[in-house]
């Protein structure tokens, strides 16, 4: 049997999308190339791995055990690989962190001075909305994740960083009666803020984007206002383009969490780093945030 790392890689993307596409989209691959590397794979073995389900392509019960297996492999080969740095007294591993979409301008912050403490770490942080964040730190694929609203029905431990402040937004001072609302998309916890406040408004939804950066960008353009997280607004309100309107019942407040499943064990770099936290986050806001907390 000849078979390699990278193959195993494909072969569990494929397996968790369930869609060459995307799996070669997250391995920067060409769906072809990634295609013939999943083949090659498959030839090791006189039973199919994978089976076409209408447009999934879904692993078969024999493909459900080989998964196992490469998992288990890819996990001795990560340890293999950073046990030299462990014999050298260096803090080494990976870590892994979710984050919602606004947290993308918060959470790079709380960890610079530990990344470049230990240059051994191999952080992967990804950026996405409230659903995708939880539905990974629920599937066990990450360590921790950063969010403003904690999960229902999750058993999760808890480090709190920072408020998260929403406030009502437009590129006028004033917003006139029959401007349009723009909302972000069904997941995010900035669209679940809003739903809960206009709702006591009796105000309907108008227009729906997927990202917090299309919807400032909306609300610049004169396109309609918006509920914002003030955390990723600074320079469009030093430079005007943006304008707080005072309204009842805000500013929203929640509070960016990390948080992290009780039922998993922290590993050594993941320990590491929340203690890092809880020593070093009243400095790094300090140094960061005094603008914010003063706002």
């Amino acid at each position: 049997m000849n078979f390699t790392l990278h193959q195993l890689n494909i072969f569990l993307k494929v397996a968790h999308h369930q869609n060459i596409t995307r799996a070669a989209e997250e391995m920067f691959m060409t769906q072809p190339a990634l295609s013939i590397q999943l083949r090659n794979f498959q030839r090791q073995f006189e039973i199919p791995l994978t089976e076409k389900i209408g447009k999934k392509l879904c692993l078969t019960d024999f493909g459900k055990s080989i998964a196992l297996i490469a998992e288990n492999i890819l996990k001795e080969a990560d340890a293999l690989k950073y046990k030299t740095k462990d014999y050298k007294g260096l803090l080494a591993g990976k870590l892994s962190i979710s984050s919602a979409s606004t947290g993308k301008y918060v959470i790079p912050y709380f960890l610079s001075k530990f990344i470049n403490k230990y240059p051994g770490i191999d952080l992967k942080l990804d950026v996405s909305n409230k659903a995708t964040v939880i539905k990974s730190l629920k599937n066990k694929e990450i360590d921790f994740a950063m969010v403003s609203i904690l999960p229902e029905k999750l058993d999760v431990h808890e480090e709190v960083l920072l408020e998260n402040k929403l406030y009502q937004v437009s590129n006028t001072k004033t917003i006139e009666e029959n401007s349009s609302l723009i909302f972000r998309e069904e997941g995010s916890a900035t669209r679940g803020a809003m739903d809960q406040y206009f709702l006591k408004k009796g105000k309907r939804k108008s227009i729906e984007l997927t990202s917090n950066e299309a919807v400032k960008q909306a609300v610049i353009a004169g396109i309609g206002y918006s509920i914002i997280p003030l955390i990723g607004i600074k320079n469009e309100l030093q430079n005007k383009e943006l304008h707080i309107v005072p309204a009842r019942r805000l500013p929203i407040i929640t509070y960016w969490r990390l948080i992290w499943l009780k039922n998993k064990e922290l590993s050594p770099i993941a320990s590491a780093y929340l203690e890092y936290l809880r020593n070093e986050k009243e400095k790094i806001i300090e140094e960061n945030f005094r603008w914010y907390v003063d706002f």
